[in-house]
């Protein structure tokens, strides 16, 4: 059976046909390229109670990626190749390259169970099963990179490049792979291996390197595979520290589903009559939430497809005709079909329409009914669109205004304010691009007055003193948090989820132990500055002779004698109630069933019984408590 596999993680709550969640069906395909020549398995450190080698942070990130990928995107396809080896297993035969894999799954396929638990114990076998060995030979000609890059890239020939994202992930400590060979010999295999990636790349098929090195011995990417990537200027600068970044954060990267086309849709921007601009809209931020259940068939183990058919009451057959609505007016139903319906809930056609621009400072912070969506030009239809959008970006900017709009979809339609965003950089690069932002805005009938807590005239509003909002002034700042970003915190109830459904997929017996990044720091809590500022407030709020643990006392006796009085009124109401029934001759004519199932209750209230359940429940209950 086909699956969607963005059907299966998608939000109970999302709208198949709703603009804002129209994702694009590419996916990824993966190739790793492990360099296991006899220096991979070097200490990567010269501290002598570090016994890590680089062979094996490079399988460590492989595995955490792999245990991951279930979470980020289960239907990507992974491949794992080692080159350097003594063994060969490819489809070209070629020698130093060793496709691993497991059985019943081809070399490039989606990651499995069974490929993960085989390669959580690749470094104990692969001595004995691959070998390692410099596969670069000048006699023989044996060039391993070059052999490593044609099977990569026959093992990528799989999908469109337009609609599949093609990678080859290479893992290698060594920066000059050809540094044993001399003269014309060298010069000819860097060359061709050279070639060999960029014919790659003209196929769709990026190469990233991830470089192995210690602190006191740099990766010199300049020696040859600058070339191969395609290094040069500042990029070839920046190019060590980035890679840093992104070997630790395959190595510690957090179960956590990404979203990787953040592209929503294209609209239309309807400036004035005649002109028009074409805009692609991004979700910049979404909540992540797990995956929807899949029933599966209980023998084969497949996902179930729901099927839902109509019965007709009368005759019990199977309704073919497509389903109508009807609404009652004036003692007759008046029927609708689904096109009927949808076209009278059609508000718009889906345009974003411009209505005026106003001061930033009419824009409050409340506002913002839920995430903006960022907003971008295109030129792919509406040629001119890029100029149009410029001119008006930059004149919001310089006039400190935001521009005011109507955006009518299918379902829903809504005021939405345009806040213009310039572009921020630094020394690294790009920052923030430009653009705008689409906030929602409320209607009036969405608005909340502020209720005031006392209304009677002249009754004293309690306010804080001077010295009590000095305390909380220097409380805020002893607790202040640093350059804080919600990037710091990962949802602990989604990490805990995911590692669970990971020990259960891969039978491992202890459950893993996850960092709940949101519990308060302790440690830093119990520094003698903030006690005191955190003593000082509370004295100024409660007094010097407050005890918590009696108004907790105080506070539990009068929260218990509330419930009380309430549970009294509740059942004083029930027993009034029920006097006005004869339930005797209720029950005995059988016409429980007519009374609602708040009547019901008031039986059961009075009379001290249980009143949870269904109306049959009830009913059952009253019945065996009169002994019928």
């Amino acid at each position: 059976m086909d699956l969607d596999p963005e059907d299966i993680f998608r939000d109970d709550d999302e709208d198949i046909e709703n603009e804002f969640y129209q994702r694009d069906s590419s996916k990824e395909l993966v190739v790793y390229l492990v360099d296991a020549s006899p220096k991979a398995f070097n200490p990567a450190s010269k501290a002598e109670d570090q016994e890590e080698t680089f062979f094996h942070i490079a399988v460590s990130c492989i595995f955490q990626s792999l245990k991951t990928q279930i979470i980020n995107r289960s239907y990507d396809e992974v491949a794992i190749c080692f080159f350097n080896t003594r063994e060969k297993k490819n489809l070209q035969d070629l020698n130093g390259v060793f496709v691993f894999n497991v059985a019943e799954r081809e070399y490039l396929d989606r990651p499995t169970v069974t490929l993960i638990k085989e390669f959580s114990h690749i470094e104990d076998t692969f001595m004995s099963k691959i070998g390692s060995q410099y596969g670069i030979i000048s006699e023989s000609r044996d060039n391993s990179v070059y052999n490593a890059l044609w099977v990569a890239q026959a093992l990528l020939r799989k999908g469109s490049a337009k609609t599949v994202d093609k990678r080859i992930l290479l893992f290698t400590n060594e920066d000059d792979p050809f540094g044993s060979i001399k003269g014309a010999t060298r010069t000819d295999m860097i060359r061709t291996t050279i070639q060999r990636a960029k014919d790659a790349q003209d196929l769709g098929i990026s190469i990233e390197l991830l470089p192995l090195s210690r602190s006191d011995d740099e990766f010199n990417v300049s020696l040859f595979y600058a070339d191969l990537i395609g290094l040069e200027g500042d990029y070839l600068k920046q190019f060590i520290p980035s890679a840093g970044e992104k070997l630790e954060d395959m190595k510690d990267q957090l179960r956590k589903r990404m979203f990787k086309k953040r592209k929503v849709r294209r609209i239309t921007f309807s400036i004035v009559n005649g002109i028009s601009i074409e805009l692609n809209t991004y979700a910049l931020i979404r909540p992540t939430l797990p995956g929807a259940i899949t029933w599966l068939d209980s023998v084969t183990n497949l996902p179930l497809k729901t099927e839902r058919s109509f019965i007709c009451a009368d005759t019990g057959a199977l309704v073919q005709e497509p389903t109508k609505r009807f609404q009652s007016y004036k003692n007759e139903n008046v029927s609708f079909s689904m096109e009927e319906l949808s076209e009278i809930k059609r508000v718009s056609t889906g345009h974003l329409r411009l209505l005026g621009f106003k001061p930033l400072s009419c824009l409050k912070d409340y506002d913002n009914l839920r995430p903006s969506t960022f907003l971008f030009p295109s030129d792919e239809e509406i040629i001119g669109s890029t100029r149009i959008f410029i001119a008006i970006h930059r004149s919001m900017l310089q006039l400190k205004r935001f521009a005011v709009a109507f955006y009518g979809s299918s379902t829903h339609s809504q005021v939405v304010a345009l806040v213009a965003q310039d572009e921020i950089a630094n020394s690294s690069g790009q920052v923030e691009p430009p653009g705008m932002h689409m906030i929602y805005l409320p209607y009036s009938d969405d608005i909340r007055q502020i209720e005031e807590l006392h209304m009677t005239v002249g009754s004293m509003t309690p306010r804080a003193t001077d010295d009590q909002i000095k305390k909380a002034t220097a409380l805020l700042r002893r607790v202040d948090l640093k350059d804080f970003s919600v990037c710091q915190f990962a949802n602990p109830a989604l990490q805990r989820h995911y590692a669970v459904l990971e020990a259960l997929a891969l039978d491992e017996d202890e459950m893993p132990e996850m960092k709940d990044e949101t519990v308060p720091d302790e440690e830093g809590m119990a520094r003698p500055g903030i006690v005191n500022a955190l003593e000082e407030f509370k004295v100024s709020i409660y007094g010097e002779n407050y005890d918590q643990e009696e108004a907790d006392h105080q506070s539990s006796k009068t929260s218990a004698s509330e419930a009380s009085r309430k549970r009294k009124e509740i059942t004083d109401n029930a027993v009034k109630e029920c006097a006005n029934y004869n339930w005797e001759d209720l029950a005995d004519n059988g016409k429980l069933k007519d009374l609602t199932n708040v009547e019901l209750k008031y039986y059961l209230a009075a009379h001290n019984l249980p009143v949870t359940g269904k109306k049959e429940a009830l009913i059952s209950r009253i019945l065996t408590h009169m002994g019928k």
